[in-house]
């Protein structure tokens, strides 16, 4: 009988998951496995209508593409599951044990579970129900400390690093402040990178909190040496020294996050109050996890792939594959996902900003 290998995609999309796809399926076939995809998420375990039989031919040509052939969601934590009843009210209940019946009942001897930190905690709550399960990190904020990088980060920062160019054009041309607010939660490793990439004058990141006169008075010498228009690029997850991180409220039912957003703006607002200037704030928003991975993405992407299946020929389950440069490695899932990596303020890229000039509000 062949071996039979599930793979799902969860969380947010990143450019890159249908690479990791790629490679866990040719690899995977290549040893004589049968592979097959969940859709969204667990869903494949709820419904046999998505679960799909992926083979080599089923996988070619999404190497390039962005999103991810298998779906993806936030919702419906199997065990933390809102489920409406008769009454129409809504009830929180664990279909977890549903889930591990379907997946030993199939005749699964491994699942590999793509996504980000919420999505492989999950993972490693069936890996302590029995479920052999592999993680492979995914998450365009480059915020999971065991591994050096994620693949979708190169990607997020290309495209935040091209609507910034863009803006200069846009910004001189109306003597404006444009105010940018990228992704990233609370690490400033996409403002940063872009920031820094993209000429801005202000980057603010979640490291450290901002005074709202330094950042002002970064424009105001922008304006003494004769540059009347500036960049800030904010970090969602940024907050003044002396205020809290802006957001859109409560996430999904089942996750403990709150959504955040609204920062760019009321920087944008600060600024045009205080200093009496022409200022603008844009969201780029979902725009950074959509479009086709960089080179460096698919690779790394395929690498991951490559090494969840070595890893489950292996039998080294509840572990996630990091990239520890130069070798891909395996690392306790709890231990994966204990804290999130934050930006080392005294890091060469922080040092880089501040000797060219750049203010990140302190």
């Amino acid at each position: 009988m062949r071996e039979k290998l599930l793979i799902s995609t969860g969380g947010g999309d990143a450019p890159g998951l249908n690479a990791v796809i790629f490679a866990v399926v040719n690899s995977a076939t290549r040893k004589g496995w049968e592979v097959y995809g969940s859709r969204y998420g667990y869903g494949g375990l709820l419904d046999r209508d998505d679960l799909v039989r992926l083979t080599p031919e089923d996988v070619e040509g999404i190497l390039s593409q962005g999103g991810t052939i298998l779906g993806s969601t936030n919702k419906g934590n199997p065990f933390c599951k809102p489920v409406e009843n008769l009454a129409g009210e809504t009830q929180i209940v664990d279909i977890s044990d549903k889930i591990l019946n379907a997946f030993n009942r199939m005749g699964f001897f491994c699942h590999i579970a793509v996504g980000g930190d919420g999505s492989l905690e999950i993972a490693h709550r069936f890996a302590l129900k029995g479920m052999p399960v592999i993680g492979v990190p995914k998450t365009i904020d480059n915020d999971l400390e065991a591994t050096d990088r994620t693949f979708g980060f190169d990607t997020a920062v290309s495209t935040a690093t091209d609507a910034i160019d863009k803006l200069h054009s846009t910004a001189k041309s109306h003597d404006r402040v444009m105010v940018v607010e990228v992704m990233g939660r609370d690490s400033g490793w996409i403002a940063l990178y872009s920031g820094i990439s993209g000429g801005a004058d202000v980057i603010l990141i979640p490291e450290i909190p901002f005074k709202l006169d330094a950042v002002c008075a970064k424009i105001a010498d922008n304006e003494l040496h004769g540059k009347h228009y500036s960049i800030v690029v904010v970090a969602e997850g940024a907050r003044a020294e002396d205020g809290e991180v802006i957001s859109k409220g409560q996430g999904e039912v089942g996750r403990s996050e709150v959504v955040l957003g609204g920062i760019g703006e009321w920087v944008a607002n600060q600024i045009r109050q205080r200093l009496g200037k022409d200022t603008r704030s844009l969201v780029l928003g979902h725009l950074q996890r959509g479009g086709s991975p960089t080179t460096f993405d698919r690779l790394l992407a395929l690498r991951f792939g490559a090494a969840a299946v070595r890893m489950a020929e292996a039998g080294i389950f509840d572990h996630m594959v990091a990239w520890v440069p130069p070798t891909m490695t395996s690392v306790p899932i709890a231990e994966a996902i204990r804290r999130r990596k934050k930006v080392d303020l005294e890091s060469d890229k922080v040092r880089t900003a501040r000797d060219i000039g750049i203010c990140l509000g302190d």
